[in-house]
């Protein structure tokens, strides 16, 4: 299959607490990243507070998958990134939601508590997501300052480029 149906993945990091001190590192997704697999890379981590995955698509749009006790929950930047992306209408699909016209309004999707407890309201995180000017690297950023990681979370970008 040829075309955008192939994920162009900018980057996918793990991120989880030990001893309250974070750690993120880079994961490393082969073939088409799909969410079965990117869920079971997160499981490998420890992590207290579970493990938080971000992937960043094709400066499209972005995921967060977070892994605690077996549940995952998912947040995704863009719903209509879901016409164009097997893992954004993998999760589209585990969300339960219809799918996404092109020219439907570019708003997030899942669950937009899935760091409040971490140090990122819901509605924070809203508004990071409607922000039509930043890439999905830069909202990732901004999520990982706010979850103050954000220097572990620049070094582990740094490794995968």
């Amino acid at each position: 299959m040829a075309g955008p149906m192939t994920t162009d993945l900018d980057f996918a990091v793990a991120a989880y607490t030990e001893d309250g001190n974070w750690t993120v590192t880079p994961l490393v997704l082969r073939g088409e990243p799909d969410l079965s697999t990117l869920v079971s890379a997160l499981r490998r981590y420890p992590g207290e507070g579970g493990v938080l995955g971000m992937v960043s698509v094709d400066e499209d749009f972005f995921v967060l998958v977070r892994v605690a006790g077996g549940r995952a929950r998912l947040l995704i930047s863009d719903v209509t990134a879901a016409t164009e992306w097997p893992i954004a209408r993998q999760i589209v699909d585990e969300l339960d939601i219809p799918l996404a016209d092109d020219d439907d309004e570019q708003v997030p999707a899942g669950d937009l508590a899935i760091i409040a407890d971490l140090g990122m309201t819901a509605m924070d995180l809203g508004a990071l997501c409607d922000d039509v000017d930043l890439y999905p690297e830069e909202m990732l950023e901004e999520i990982a300052e706010a979850l103050g990681f954000g220097n572990q979370f620049h070094d582990a970008i740094e490794a995968v480029g």
